[in-house]
């Protein structure tokens, strides 16, 4: 399968540069795969489509201020994203062990450079890592974060502003170590959540620490060389028995978000049980990949020849898929993170 099958042109003015004041009030395309029907609503609207006993699961993982700013001794500016501190940290690593980050300007940055950040920690810049640099703090990270920025991706042309500390984070964010948000569960509000569980529809959360593993880019021309970098990842008893009771009793399974669901596709067995698990996730879910568990799949609009487009293609069917793209563009849904969402059932 080439990589050019899920490229698509975007005008940049779709580009979501902010979120909506009200999280509900984003447009959702609706998109069903038995019969190719394309609906318009308001995420607000989203409980029209979930049943009582069905069950929506959530990534309850929160972002770290992974972007860091400082100073070489010559006086140039350096930035420092780290690309997996969270994850690396709840998968047993110390926190004095050597983390992966891009740092920038890398190629003039020796190896065993020393970094001052903003409010005075030092960092010193190793050698390479499968994916930028290795780099050791001297500083416990929870100081380093004091002074850390929202970790907004590449394609948000502004730096970020306090109102980004909460924008970026959903409203059940609780485990710290992301460094970019699950996106699609940025839509929901209190409020809309409590509407839900009113209705009789079950919530639980997993965890998937998202980091440069997600959103790295396809290189190879057949998408099936990939190999997708490894992500932290958790589903608790709890989790994983709602989700084997909602299949029992004839419910469905909604992910919210491609994070969420490779978290239930990586823990399920072949025969498509939940299994209570830990650990690290590479899992690459491209079409042709046969879905164990998620019957509904709530998500954003992504980039062209990405991962996640590529798992919602999987789902949802290649061809319904460009075509749904092809309808929210001429429609001008907003994209990417900060955009309008989709719904496939």
């Amino acid at each position: 399968m080439k990589l050019k099958e899920f490229d698509y042109e975007l005008p940049g003015k779709l580009i979501a540069q902010r979120p909506l004041k009200e999280r509900d009030a984003a447009r959702l395309l609706v998109v069903d795969r038995a019969s190719g029907s394309v609906t318009e609503k308001v995420f607000g609207d989203i409980g029209e489509y979930l049943d009582e006993g069905d069950c929506l699961v959530l990534n309850d993982t929160r972002v770290i201020p992974a972007r860091l700013y400082g100073r070489r001794a010559t006086g140039g500016s350096v930035e420092i994203f780290l690309l997996d501190a969270g994850g690396s940290l709840q998968a047993g690593f110390r926190e004095e062990d050597p983390l992966r980050a891009l740092v920038r300007p890398s190629k003039r940055i020796k190896e065993g450079e020393e970094i001052e950040l903003e409010g005075g920690a030092k960092v010193t810049v190793l050698g390479k890592a499968d994916a930028g640099r290795y780099v050791k703090f001297d500083s416990p990270l929870e100081v380093v974060f004091r002074r850390g920025h929202v970790p907004l991706p590449p394609y948000i042309d502004r730096p970020d502003e306090a109102s980004d500390a909460e924008d970026y984070q959903t409203v059940y964010a609780a485990k710290e170590g992301a460094t970019a948000s699950p996106t699609a569960g940025l839509h929901f509000s209190g409020p809309l959540l409590e509407r839900l569980r009113g209705k009789g529809v079950r919530i639980v959360f997993v965890t998937l620490h998202t980091s440069y593993g997600t959103f790295a880019p396809v290189k190879e021309e057949n998408i099936e060389d990939h190999r997708m970098h490894e992500e932290y990842y958790e589903i608790g008893p709890g989790a994983a028995e709602a989700v084997n009771s909602t299949k029992r009793e004839g419910g469905r399974v909604f992910a919210v978000g491609t994070t969420s669901t490779r978290v239930l596709e990586t823990a399920a067995s072949s025969s498509g049980i939940e299994k209570p698990s830990r650990g690290m996730t590479n899992l690459f879910i491209y079409p042709g990949y046969r879905f164990k568990i998620v019957d509904g799949l709530i998500t954003n609009f992504h980039l062209p020849e990405s991962t996640l487009l590529m798992l919602v293609s999987a789902f949802g069917g290649k061809n319904i898929i460009r075509d749904a793209y092809k309808r929210a563009i001429e429609r001008k849904f907003r994209f990417f993170s900060y955009g309008d969402a989709m719904l496939v059932i």
